[in-house]
């Protein structure tokens, strides 16, 4: 995987966590890898607490941990399954076990997950987000590791940030 498109993977988890209300202190393609297992990048995304309940919260968890793979793919023009990529399954199944609250049943979660990725992929490829992506990257290439503000400056010029 190259910094390029771990950038772009790291940068659609943040820039969805931001729109959907959680905080991102940092995000990095310079992860430590002393902590457990080998990554290439890595973001620190923290939910506040008390905000939303289980659903909401499981519903706003399947946007954040798709959202990575769905920059991937518009970046790529590969229009991959999440589900069938190696590098994306750490995601996928993040994805899968929160839709198992919403979605018990598994060709309907399944169902349920793709119409999301489809969702992601279209908000994505709007000028304002792909720009806030696209500035995000190259900052976080330039940079390595972005800190909260040097993130929510950047995002909050192409779109509005929820709690700002």
């Amino acid at each position: 995987m190259t910094e390029e498109l771990t950038a772009y993977h790291e940068v659609g988890h943040v820039l969805m966590a931001v729109y959907v209300g959680a905080r991102v202190y940092s995000v990095t393609i310079d992860p430590d890898w002393d902590d457990g297992p080998e990554r290439y990048g890595d973001a620190e995304i923290a939910w506040p607490q008390g905000v939303y309940d289980e659903k909401t919260l499981c519903e706003k968890a399947i946007l954040v941990a798709l959202a990575g793979p769905v920059a991937e793919m518009i970046h790529t023009g590969d229009p991959f399954h999440p589900a069938l990529v190696a590098e994306w399954s750490g995601d996928w199944q993040q994805a899968w076990e929160a839709a198992s609250v919403l979605v018990p049943q598994r060709q309907a979660r399944m169902q349920y997950l793709e119409q999301k990725t489809l969702s992601l992929y279209q908000l994505f490829r709007q000028d304002n987000y792909w720009a806030a992506i696209g500035e995000l990257v190259d900052q976080l290439l330039a940079h390595e590791t972005l800190e909260e503000e040097m993130i929510y400056d950047t995002i909050s010029s192409w779109i509005s940030i929820k709690g700002q």
